[in-house]
């Protein structure tokens, strides 16, 4: 079913790691020399990978893949492989933001509204006063715009590119654009910078802790109903996976 460090959900391999050893990994990567690739699946985005053959090949190919949802953690207990925790990417960005100031290490911003890689930047400098914000670029570009933008991110001496492009656009964008980055890390960070920005509220820590962020969502945005939708649908897949004995 993948590797002693992985396990494989609907063909797609996930880290099994909690959040002491995925912050772990990633301070190793920061003393690395070569582009690292960090992605945070959810059970949406697993999904749509068997229908979408780029997504799934970015996820193949990253350094660093957790479990983002609750459902993805489920999902491993019904193949007896059981991930020890859910990593949300939120997290995951805040605590590593951590590291990265104790590190001297610089970030660059990719992605967002106009002016809210900014905000956010604004915001992390705030919460992180010893890190540098090396660059902030909002999200709404066209591909004739990407080789000035990759020389912006390259030029500014980042060695941290956090991507909030939404998925799978921010997936395939770090993945057609790896050999292109000279960033050490770069990672698939969602709707992280609304949050920090304070565009966006999290679900409170109730929620969270009890896997229902994904429920406080869908109630505060209901618009967010046919999107949940596929939540069964991904159950009943991992389910028919399981009892088929496929192996992606």
């Amino acid at each position: 079913m993948g590797n002693s460090g992985r396990v494989r959900i609907l063909g797609i391999e996930v880290d099994k790691v909690d959040m002491a050893e995925a912050l772990e990994r990633l301070t190793g990567f920061l003393g690395g020399e070569v582009l690292r690739m960090v992605f945070t699946p959810n059970s949406e985005m697993i999904a749509a990978a068997l229908n979408d053959m780029e997504l799934k090949h970015a996820l193949d190919n990253g350094d660093l893949v957790v479990p983002d949802g609750i459902g993805v953690v489920y999902a491993s207990r019904i193949y007896g492989e059981p991930l020890p925790e859910r990593v949300a990417g939120y997290d995951l960005m805040m605590e590593f933001l951590g590291v990265i100031e104790r590190e001297k290490k610089g970030i660059f911003l990719l992605g967002g509204n106009p002016g809210i890689a900014q905000r956010a930047g604004g915001k992390i400098l705030q919460r992180f006063p010893g890190i540098m914000v090396k660059g902030c670029q909002h999200g709404y570009f066209g591909d004739e715009d990407v080789p000035d933008i990759l020389k912006k991110i390259n030029e500014s001496g980042a060695d941290v590119l956090f991507v909030a492009l939404g998925s799978p656009k921010q997936e395939k964008w770090i993945y057609s654009n790896r050999d292109k980055l000279s960033v050490k890390i770069a990672m698939g960070v969602g709707g992280s910078f609304d949050v920090i920005a304070g565009e966006v509220k999290r679900a409170p820590a109730v929620f969270r802790k009890a896997g229902l962020e994904w429920f406080y969502r869908l109630i505060t945005q209901p618009w967010r109903a046919k999107r949940m939708a596929a939540l069964p649908k991904f159950a009943l897949k991992v389910i028919m996976d399981r009892k088929g004995g496929r192996r992606a």
